[in-house]
């Protein structure tokens, strides 16, 4: 980690930073050309407030959703307005106590190469030894207590449960496999978009079996891996894998529903699935959730998640690109599956 604390200077020693704005809503899936790349000039920390750097910042598929207008659990992007998501950063100017230039921090100002944000906004992190700070953003941050909350506590995971992932090379779905499988899963399987992944999930990640979805229809391939069938699903996909999963279902299956990055960037209305109904008879639990209204789990993930990764009992991968001016190729890049782990843009060098 570099201690390079210095500012891109304008006239008379300001800071300059780009950030990435919204320029128009995406009708389907987004382009180039609803992004646009600024220049502004941060104001300088008030009271309590600190400036800080960029290194490291996410792009994840919940982002999509904040793209569009209307009602959601979070409101959307403005117009004109910088994008936001997780960031690793460095202090480089405080009027807060108990953050310190030079220190490391944790926040939700990304797309963007400086904020201006109050301490509260914060949270100072350390370097682990042998883990690139990026870490914070997927197997220590966000994904990683998506993966942690939705199998253990959503899904009610019980050793011995046999556990279906789709998405499952992604971010989130690497380590909901990983962890099924510390915790004691008797089968764990996985769904991916490529041969490439598939090995990775059944070499690296240790799966029991993976498929490709795109060779052929989900509820085939799914009870070919499970052909005695599924007690937990973690969907991150929706549409035919929601739809395979509710066919593979023992008796008081539970799914916990993530995400739905297959009708993201539908311009039209997607029918639901047309299998609905088995959710009665087989006394399913189907149950949504979002990460932020669990943040109270993050220190014991940490704790858990953290000694994983410091004894090598978990792994992850991040695809990495660098420069912001590259991030929105990355978000395009990661809605449609071309990362492996977690999709990274690096700031700064």
């Amino acid at each position: 980690m570099s201690d390079d604390t210095s500012n891109h200077s304008g006239p008379a020693g300001r800071t300059v930073s780009r950030e990435i704005r919204l320029a128009s809503r995406p009708s389907g899936w987004p382009t180039a050309e609803n992004f646009e790349l600024a220049e502004t000039e941060p104001p300088a920390p008030g009271e309590g407030q600190v400036l800080v750097r960029n290194l490291y910042m996410s792009v994840d598929p919940y982002m999509r959703g904040r793209m569009n207008a209307g009602k959601s659990y979070v409101p959307p992007f403005e117009l004109g307005a910088p994008l936001a998501g997780g960031a690793v950063g460095q202090v480089v100017e405080s009027s807060a106590p108990g953050l310190a230039a030079g220190d490391l921090v944790l926040h939700g100002y990304g797309w963007r190469e400086y904020a201006v944000m109050g301490a509260g906004e914060a949270r100072k992190i350390e370097e682990i030894p042998g883990v690139p700070l990026s870490a914070y953003l997927g197997v220590l941050g966000m994904p990683g207590l998506t993966a942690y909350v939705g199998l253990l506590d959503i899904a009610a995971f019980k050793e011995g449960d046999v556990v279906f992932v789709s998405g499952a090379a992604g971010a989130v779905g690497s380590l909901v496999g990983q962890i099924a499988r510390l915790k004691g899963a008797s089968r764990v399987v996985g769904s991916a978009g490529s041969q490439e992944k598939i090995a990775y999930l059944t070499g690296k990640l240790g799966f029991d079996a993976a498929f490709n979805y795109k060779t052929g229809p989900v509820r085939r391939q799914l009870a070919q891996v499970a052909p005695d069938g599924i007690d937990v699903y973690f969907d991150n996909v929706g549409g035919d894998h929601l739809e395979a999963a509710l066919d593979a279902f023992k008796p008081y299956g539970r799914t916990a529903m993530c995400g739905a990055v297959s009708v993201y960037n539908a311009a039209e209305p997607v029918p639901g699935p047309s299998n609905l109904f088995l959710a009665v008879g087989k006394r399913l639990t189907l149950r949504g959730f979002i990460v932020g209204d669990h943040s109270d789990r993050m220190p014991a993930m940490v704790k858990e998640v953290g000694a994983w990764l410091r004894d090598g009992r978990i792994t992850f991968e991040e695809t990495v690109v660098d420069g912001l001016e590259n991030a929105p190729k990355a978000f395009i890049d990661m809605l449609r599956g071309a990362n492996t782990g977690k999709m990274i843009v690096r700031l700064v060098h």
